[in-house]
């Protein structure tokens, strides 16, 4: 019996042989390498998509790009709206990229502190309007459109959370007001709202290609220049001016005064987003008495020679016609148009009838809508009974209401060779003008040339007069018809010319709403006074700029009586051909 250590039982693994245990462990130790190779490449699978998301959130490219919130992916790029240019291709419209800063409310936490600070960077921003929106229930909420790089820089800069960018675009107008009534403009979304914008919002939107406009850039600034300079100095409501390719009927500039800028919006409202030239219609006064004789003359009513009396006005019922400084006694067909002879033109329109006279107004475009590529568009004023009263004072420019546009369209139809077709605003048609359609022969053309070139050279047109530029025209000056009368204190003053009459290229027309006299004009305010002389300058200055050499066999170094007493008309005196007529 032996005494001492117990020994210990055998162990189980005894009688498993050594080849066997060697082969468990070395599955044991693959299955562990394997699964720690399994877990390390999820692990760096997981790892390199946080960083690479890190990485797409922190770089410069997309700090801009947020989640846009309830946006519908678009499907295909948006190339952008297309520009817009005037005929020698400046840009008068462009659209570039920018940014929009909104909010979700849920993520501000505290919209009070983020109001104050937003509006120390974005000075535009109202403080209460502001933090209502950033306390507001919903997940979205504008904050302000079309910021600039400093401004999204400067909000960055806050570290304001809740606040995101949206990258959007942005429609700029590099000229400002210049031509603000014909470009019109776009809202905060990108469509347009008015003017070229809006008549061509569709296809903006999808061409690649400029628009380009029969505008002229420089002429549309010298227009714009003297019609602010003719308002300052009468004190004037407002006024509108066009020039118009005669013969093709293209649009050169348009100017309608007060105006806005279409960079900024709010500017457009009440009497400055109103297009005087195209949208607003007036009596138009004297100016009529072009197409009175022009219809008179072509329909065989009468001649150059033939006349009327004009030695006593004319009383029909309650309405009475008189002459402003009139000549009172016979006057010859050239003499009614150069004096502007109220009573000549009433008494020539009766012998028109008022069938014919509605036939030339309409064809000449007197009658509808012009057809423009404007939606700022007037419809004239017509009697609802065109009566002998109405044709009467429709003969000499009073009882019918049409916008200058409409005025300078017709007058252009008159000196181009009788053809009229319809004033456009898109450039090419210079080029080749379409056909048109006759509403005067080529020989009343040819006369009414002359007579207009007489009343600038012997009439109420003479301050027109630019010296080697044979203007030839028409002014017009017409009481306003407020609260169902005429106020005397209330004028539409206006000249309508074209040059060079013998070959007209351009028709100039100019309205003032309400100019006042002053000293330098007697304190008249009539067309001659105020409208006729801007005329002069605005033919002058078109004239360097176009290559347009002045001739010096001008017609009429002195008075031209000579030019005068050849169509029929009877000799004046110098006195007597100064006095200031309407």
């Amino acid at each position: 019996m032996n005494i001492g250590k117990p020994t210990p039982p055998p162990s189980p693994l005894a009688a498993v042989p050594r080849v066997r245990l060697e082969g468990v462990r070395k599955q044991a130790m693959e299955t562990g390498r394997n699964r720690l190779l399994v877990t390390a490449a999820v692990l760096t699978l997981a790892f390199l998509v946080i960083g690479g998301r890190l990485v797409e959130l922190t770089s410069p490219g997309n700090a801009t790009e947020p989640r846009v919130v309830r946006a519908e992916p678009s499907t295909t790029p948006s190339a952008g709206r297309a520009d817009i240019v005037d005929r020698h291709g400046v840009v008068l419209a462009t659209t570039l990229p920018t940014v929009s800063l909104y909010a979700d409310p849920g993520d501000v936490l505290d919209a009070a502190a983020a109001a104050d600070l937003l509006v120390t960077v974005l000075d535009d921003l109202d403080r209460e309007r502001t933090l209502a929106k950033l306390k507001s229930a919903g997940s979205f909420v504008w904050l302000r459109r079309n910021l600039t790089p400093r401004q999204q820089f400067a909000v960055n800069r806050l570290g304001i959370p809740g606040l995101f960018f949206q990258r959007s675009e942005r429609r700029v107008y590099p000229h400002g007001r210049a031509a603000a009534h014909v470009l019109g403009l776009t809202d905060v979304d990108g469509r347009g709202i008015s003017g070229i914008e809006r008549h061509f919002d569709q296809l903006l939107r999808r061409a690649a290609d400029p628009l380009r406009l029969s505008i002229d850039l420089r002429v549309q600034y010298m227009l714009r220049r003297e019609l602010s300079a003719v308002i300052a100095e009468f004190d004037a409501l407002g006024a509108a001016g066009l020039v118009l390719d005669a013969a093709s009927g293209e649009v050169v500039a348009m100017v309608s005064l007060p105006d806005f800028d279409p960079n900024l919006p709010a500017t457009a409202g009440g009497e400055a987003g109103f297009n005087r030239a195209t949208k607003g219609v007036y009596e138009m006064g004297s100016t009529f008495k072009l197409f009175t004789i022009a219809m008179a003359l072509d329909s065989g009513t009468v001649t150059l020679g033939d006349g009327y009396d004009a030695s006593r006005p004319i009383r029909v019922a309650r309405f009475t016609i008189t002459d402003y400084h009139g000549k009172n006694r016979w006057l010859s067909v050239p003499e009614i148009l150069v004096y502007s002879s109220n009573i000549g033109a009433a008494r020539m329109a009766i012998d028109v009838g008022t069938r014919t006279q509605q036939d030339y107004l309409g064809r000449l475009g007197l009658l509808r809508r012009a057809a423009i590529e404007l939606p700022e568009v007037g419809v004239p004023l017509t009697p609802p009974r065109w009566r002998d009263i109405n044709t009467m004072t429709i003969a000499y420019g009073h009882g019918i209401a049409v916008s200058p546009l409409q005025v300078a369209v017709a007058v252009a139809t008159l000196v181009n060779g009788g053809v009229y077709r319809p004033p456009t605003l898109l450039a090419g048609t210079a080029e080749a003008p379409p056909a048109g359609r006759r509403v005067l022969s080529e020989e009343t053309s040819r006369q009414m040339r002359r007579l207009m070139r007489l009343v600038v050279r012997n009439g109420t047109g003479r301050k027109a007069d630019a010296r080697g530029f044979r203007v030839g025209g028409k002014t017009g000056t017409a009481e306003k018809l407020i609260a169902g009368g005429y106020r005397r204190d209330a004028l539409i003053s206006s000249f309508v010319g074209a040059f060079p009459i013998e070959a007209p290229r351009y028709v100039v027309m100019v309205m003032i709403d309400e100019p006042k006299g002053n000293q330098s004009t007697l304190n008249y305010a009539t067309g001659g006074w105020v409208a006729a002389p801007m005329v002069r300058r605005m033919v002058r200055r078109m004239a360097s700029l176009d290559g347009i050499r002045p001739r010096q066999d001008d017609d009429g170094a002195a008075s031209g009586q000579p030019l005068l007493a050849s169509l029929g008309a009877a000799p004046e005196s110098t006195r007597e051909q100064r006095i200031e007529t309407r």
